[in-house]
C-alpha cells in the first residue's frame, strides 16, 4: 500500500500523542513493506527527506507567523500535496482544521480519519469556537470514507450522535522493564514514595485545580509535582495561586524514560483529564507502574476499570492523599500492567492500523 498521514507536526516525535502516534505507525508499516509518506511542518526540527525508512514530506506552515489559522493553511497544502501523489490510503490524525478541505481530498485514496477526542467540550474555546468545531466533526463524519475512535466512549459518541459506526482502535503503550534513568531522583532531591505528581497541559478542563485544592487541604508532607509549562494565561493562575512550598512546578520535561521513572516512584500519579478518548500519557502511567488517582469520567473509567481511585471533589482527593494506599497499591499496578500487555500492546496496536486499512482497499 501507498499510505499518507496527515494532521500532525511531524515526526520524529518532539511534540505529543498523535506525533508520537505517526512515528510508531509509519516505522512499523514500512518494516511490513508499505511505502508510507508522513506530512511534516517546515519549522519541524527534523529537515531530512527519509526516516527510518519513511519519507517525509516537508509543508509550508505559517503557525509561528500567524497563529492557530495557520493549521488551517498548513493542512490546505498537505492536501493540495497529497492530490499529485497516488496513494491508496491516506489516514487522517484530528479534523478540526482539515475538514473544511474535504472537498479537495483526492478522489481516488480511501481516506480514514481518528476522531480523536471532543474537542468542542475544551474550556479555551468560545461558543462561537466551538460551534464551528462541531461542525466541523460533522463534516468530517460525512465525507471520510472510514472512522477510527481511539475510545469506546467516542465510538458510542458518534453512534448515538451521527448514526455511524467507527472501528475501536486505542492508542498504545509499552511497559516499563527496568529504570532507565536511575538517577532522576536524586537529581531533583526526590526520594521514592516521596511525592505525588500530575503531568498534563495548563488548561482547565485537566483538573488541576481541583487537583491541587485538594493537596494542599490534606496534611501529608508529601510534595506534589506539577509537570508541564506553566507560561500561559491559566498556568501562571494555577502557579499563583498555590505557592504551598510542598508544591513543586518543574515546567516541560522531555523524554520518556525520566517521566516514567517519576511516574513509578510516586506515591499517586493523578490523571485529571477530562475531555478525549484514550489519553496517551493514561496508558504511558499504567505501563510504568504507577498507582493512579483519574477524574471520575467515561473515558478514565473504560481504561482504568476498578485498578484506580477516582475523584470528583477536592475532598476525595484531600481524603485520598492523606492515606498510605498500600493495601490497594500492588493490586492495581499489577492488573493495570496485565490490560497494557493485553490491550494495549503497540505491537498489537500497529497490526490492527494496518489490517483496517488493507481490509478497506479489497
Amino acid at each position: 500500500m501507498r499510505i499518507a498521514i496527515l494532521g500532525t507536526r511531524g515526526i520524529p516525535n518532539f511534540y505529543g500523542g498523535f506525533e508520537q502516534f505517526a512515528q510508531y505507525l509509519s516505522e512499523h508499516l514500512v518494516k511490513k513493506g508499505h511505502e508510507v509518506y508522513v506530512y511534516n511542518s517546515h519549522t519541524h526540527p527534523y529537515q531530512k527527506s527519509e526516516w527510518k525508512g519513511v519519507n517525509i514530506i516537508h509543508i509550508k506552515d505559517p503557525e509561528n507567523i500567524i497563529g492557530p489559522a495557520g493549521q488551517f493553511i498548513y493542512d490546505f497544502n498537505c492536501i493540495l500535496d497529497s492530490r499529485k501523489r497516488n496513494f491508496d490510503i491516506i489516514l487522517q490524525l484530528g479534523y478540526v482544521t482539515s475538514s473544511i478541505w474535504f472537498w479537495l481530498l483526492p478522489k481516488k485514496a480511501v481516506v480514514i480519519t481518528n476522531m480523536d477526542g471532543l474537542e468542542w467540550r475544551r474550556s479555551k474555546f468560545s461558543y462561537i469556537v466551538k460551534k464551528i468545531i462541531i461542525f466541523t466533526e460533522s463534516l468530517t463524519v460525512k465525507t471520510s470514507d472510514f472512522l477510527i475512535s481511539d475510545s469506546t466512549g467516542i465510538q458510542n459518541y458518534l453512534k448515538n450522535k451521527y448514526s455511524v459506526e467507527s472501528k475501536y482502535i486505542p492508542y498504545g503503550a509499552h511497559v516499563m522493564k527496568e529504570d532507565l534513568n536511575k538517577f532522576v531522583l536524586q537529581d531533583l532531591s526526590l526520594e521514592k514514595g516521596g511525592y505525588s505528581l500530575l503531568i498534563a497541559r495548563m488548561v482547565p478542563e485537566n483538573n488541576i485545580e481541583t487537583i491541587l485544592k485538594g493537596f494542599v487541604s490534606s496534611s501529608t508532607k508529601r510534595k506534589f509535582l506539577v509537570i508541564g509549562s506553566t507560561n500561559n494565561r491559566f498556568g501562571q493562575y494555577i502557579k499563583n495561586k498555590f505557592s504551598d512550598p510542598r508544591v513543586i512546578y518543574l515546567g516541560y520535561i522531555s523524554g520518556i524514560d525520566k517521566l516514567n521513572i517519576l511516574r513509578k516512584y510516586s506515591h499517586l500519579y493523578f490523571h485529571g483529564h477530562s475531555v478525549g478518548g484514550t489519553n496517551p500519557s493514561l496508558l504511558e502511567a499504567m505501563g510504568s507502574s504507577a498507582l493512579i488517582c483519574a477524574n471520575d469520567n467515561e473515558f478514565n473509567r473504560a481504561i482504568l476499570g476498578e485498578d484506580a481511585f477516582y475523584f470528583n471533589c477536592q475532598k476525595c482527593i484531600t481524603i485520598l492523599v492523606n492515606k498510605d494506599l498500600i493495601e490497594k497499591r500492588e493490586v492495581y499496578i499489577k492488573n493495570n500492567i496485565s490490560k497494557v500487555k493485553a490491550e494495549y500492546a503497540w505491537n498489537n496496536i500497529l497490526s490492527e492500523y494496518e489490517n483496517f486499512m488493507i481490509s478497506k482497499l479489497k
